[in-house]
């Protein structure tokens, strides 16, 4: 790693301290206009981060140092680590008063769109604190998708987007230049959390719930301004249902829907990944609502309602609740600890494995079952029409393969802090999935993690950050070779 390298890293991590500072001074007019103390916490800890950063930014400007993947392994956790680190300073301030341990919790799980909380009473808590736990969120969201388009790619660890897969070079890209692409993913975003407030505040949430349900929802972070998440307005079922459909949305490639929205593109919702990732949705939801219909007394719309409105959140990562399925019965628990580790499509704000994985997976064991009955043939897999190179099959069996040994990892350093089996379990799968909640009393859907230990809280972040970027943009800088 060159000093330059390391010293435009500095500078760019300052950058994003700065918009940082600026985001706090949101949370900060709104308790101000609302005659909250805590505005004063918001200006002091954009003062706080804004003076060191503009400093560091300009004692680290430089010409950016060409670009190499080792140096793109660095530029990505650096960001995503100072980024939460930054993120805690408010939580630490304000009238809650978190300790460094829960407040770093909570920024953590907000900036990788996780939605596991340490704090309870939310209900009562200032308006702005509130803001502040959506707006992490919602810039994570864009960091996720902006991640998945552009950066993993790159890097060739995973985030596979339409264009890799729909052309080999830039003749089909839909923008020549990589601002113009940029915009129109912030536009597209900022446009369907909009339209996401709108719907919610029409279906009969107050404009302050809206504004922050729309920010998690589209970032499927699922951090709700109510202790009871959307359970608050479980007798509404136009909330739930407008819940539903821009979860289902925000788990979709933006690059698809860029593709859609700016050039009319339709065929490019045959992308095969979509097809798995609403085969996933209907599939569950189906199921866990005849169960519901059958075993309680939900009416068919009710359950159904129920059922699409938790599965969806749980398949896109985003993790609201709108009743406590853990009280469901065995098979819908079974279900939802499925429905966890599947993920939405690549490019989306969800997190998890990814259906596109599931996809070469599916399709690297069928060409390996092939070329077992035909020795002689050449076992080809194909995403779609196109073929997948050796490459992308090999980093999707890694990646897999990483994911099961990280959570047995994460599952056992869990229990051994004190936690019981059920907790340990679902807690390191919500955090490496970015789900949210896990199951059994603690870290269930009507659960909260303040009561686990501090070291569990720390290995969680650990794993919530490992999850966020793929496991193997983390895991690669444990090895001598990237130092070296």
């Amino acid at each position: 790693m060159s000093e330059t390298q390391l010293r435009f890293s500095a500078f760019l991590a300052a950058v994003f301290a700065l918009y940082f500072a600026a985001a706090m001074l949101v949370p900060a007019a709104v308790d101000y206009f609302l005659d909250n103390p805590d505005w004063r916490v918001f200006v002091s800890s954009a003062l706080l981060v804004g003076a060191p950063a503009a400093a560091c930014a300009l004692a680290t400007r430089a010409s950016p140092p060409s670009v190499n993947a080792r140096f793109g392994f660095l530029l990505v956790n650096l960001l995503w680590v100072t980024s939460a680190l930054i993120g805690a300073i408010p939580f630490m301030l304000a009238s809650i008063r978190l300790d460094l341990t829960d407040a770093v919790f909570e920024s953590v799980s907000a900036l990788t769109t996780t939605g596991s909380t340490v704090i309870s009473g939310l209900d009562a808590l200032p308006p702005g604190l509130l803001l502040w736990r959506s707006l992490l969120q919602w810039m994570g969201g864009l960091g996720v998708v902006a991640l998945g388009l552009f950066v993993l790619p790159f890097l060739r660890i995973g985030g596979l987007s339409f264009f890799r897969i729909e052309s080999s070079d830039t003749a089909d890209r839909p923008f020549a230049r990589f601002s113009t692409f940029t915009l129109a993913l912030v536009g597209i975003y900022s446009v369907l959390t909009l339209l996401c407030a709108l719907s919610y505040a029409a279906a009969g949430m107050t404009g302050f719930d809206a504004v922050n349900h729309a920010m998690t929802t589209l970032a499927t972070g699922g951090f709700s301004t109510h202790d009871a998440s959307l359970g608050y307005y479980g007798d509404n079922g136009a909330v739930i249902w407008v819940g539903t459909v821009f979860m289902f949305v925000a788990g979709l490639p933006f690059s698809i829907l860029m593709l859609l929205v700016l050039r009319g593109r339709l065929e490019a919702l045959g992308d095969r990944q979509i097809y798995v990732y609403v085969g996933f949705c209907v599939i569950f939801t189906l199921a866990v609502a005849v169960y519901l219909r059958l075993h309680s007394d939900y009416t068919p719309f009710e359950a159904l309602t129920h059922s699409a409105f938790n599965f969806v959140s749980l398949i896109t990562t985003t993790g609201f609740a709108s009743a406590d399925y853990s009280l469901w019965g065995a098979f819908p628990v079974a279900c939802a600890f499925l429905a966890t580790i599947l993920g939405g499509c690549s490019g989306s704000t969800a997190g998890g494995i990814k259906a596109y994985r599931f996809l070469i997976l599916f399709e690297t064991v069928r060409a390996g079952l092939r070329h077992l009955v035909y020795p002689s043939s050449v076992a080809t897999v194909r995403y779609g029409d196109r073929r997948v190179d050796t490459d992308m099959q090999d980093t999707a069996v890694l990646f897999i393969c990483a994911f099961v040994v990280t959570w047995a990892i994460t599952l056992i350093l869990l229990a051994a802090t004190g936690l019981d089996f059920m907790t340990a379990a679902t807690g390191a799968l919500t955090a490496l999935t970015n789900v949210g909640p896990g199951l059994g009393e603690i870290v269930g859907p009507a659960g909260n993690f303040s009561p686990l230990p501090g070291a569990a809280k720390w290995v969680l972040d650990a794993a919530m950050i490992l999850g966020r970027l793929e496991i193997l943009a983390v895991l690669v800088l444990l090895s001598p070779a990237f130092w070296s």
